[in-house]
């Protein structure tokens, strides 16, 4: 790993470090400060002249805040001379924004994208975004990775047998269909519509969950409104035990404590593309490490061999 930087924003230094860790290349250091009228300024601690350059943070709450800390950590890996400079970004927050649902309404995810794009990203490296078309909205190349392996790895030791993957739409079938062919099981789906952030109606279930036990599949869960809506369905039509899967845990809004107050619940699993504080970790939480496979990303990416391969 000659010739390689990483640097890490504010928004998740563990995973920064375990990247590194698996990667047996330091952590460089940053310093972001603030000034008396609240503007931010970071500086890149070690030397980036032509060298390969990762910026890792994820855009997780404060969202805001952390973009436009990555917006500098980009600015200043440029005036650096940095040869190439590829933001790894495990959570696009902004990836939510990918349409026009309404009049008059900004689309976030594009804007971003450009955003990036013009401070200097030369590559992205992403997990699990929220819509394939995200990907399109980068004028630059896009890695986008995701966890459906490490998913199945931690779901493949149960006796799978009466076992069904459920979706709660139909637009996150796709993937689910490929979690459920890893693991063999059949899949499911949610009638799923949306009427607010936090208003949600699922009327239907397609597919047969009626005494089987379920593992719900999702790319996020921030509130939880999905999810809570989903377990009445599945409840009404007979399934059994539930357990809860996702690549990013914002878990806003008490959603792990009422996941747990959940009595068929047995576990909620998620990957550590979101930091996940002390406060948070429930016993039925587990939390899966998406290192490995970022580190691993970020070596091929490097000595310029195939990402796509990993997924074969």
């Amino acid at each position: 790993m000659r010739d390689i930087a990483i640097f890490s924003g504010s928004a998740h230094v563990e995973l920064a470090e375990e990247i590194c860790q698996y990667l047996s290349v330091p952590l460089l250091p940053s310093r972001t400060s603030r000034f008396a009228n609240d503007c931010l300024e970071v500086q890149l601690q070690a030397n980036c002249r032509e060298r390969d350059v990762y910026l890792i943070q994820p855009l997780v709450p404060p969202v805001q805040e952390n973009l436009v800390e990555l917006l500098l950590l980009l600015d200043a890996a440029r005036g650096a001379s940095a040869a190439r400079t590829t933001v790894v970004m495990p959570h696009y927050a902004y990836a939510r924004s990918d349409k026009k649902d309404a009049p008059r309404i900004s689309i976030g995810g594009r804007l971003v994208a450009d955003l990036l794009t013009t401070a200097g990203a030369g590559r992205v490296l992403t997990m699990t975004l929220h819509s394939p078309q995200v990907h399109g909205f980068f004028s630059v190349p896009v890695d986008h990775l995701h966890a459906l392996r490490e998913l199945a790895a931690h779901f493949q030791p149960l006796d799978l047998a009466n076992t069904v993957v459920v979706s709660p739409d139909l637009g996150n079938a796709k993937a689910a269909t490929a979690f459920a062919r890893i693991l063999g099981v059949p899949v499911a789906a949610g009638a799923k519509q949306r009427f607010s952030d936090d208003q949600v109606v699922i009327t239907d279930i397609i597919g047969d969950v009626s005494g089987r036990d379920v593992i719900v599949l999702d790319d996020e869960i921030a509130k939880g409104s999905t999810v809570f809506e989903l377990l009445e369905r599945l409840r009404e039509r007979g399934a059994g035990s539930i357990r809860v899967a996702c690549t990013h845990g914002l878990f806003s809004s008490n959603a792990l404590d009422r996941l747990q107050e959940q009595a068929d619940v047995l576990e909620v699993v998620c990957t550590n593309t979101v930091p996940i504080g002390k406060e948070k970790r429930v016993p039925k939480l587990e939390v899966l490490s998406i290192a490995p496979a970022l580190a691993e990303a970020i070596r091929r990416i490097h000595n310029g061999e195939s990402v796509s391969s990993l997924f074969h």
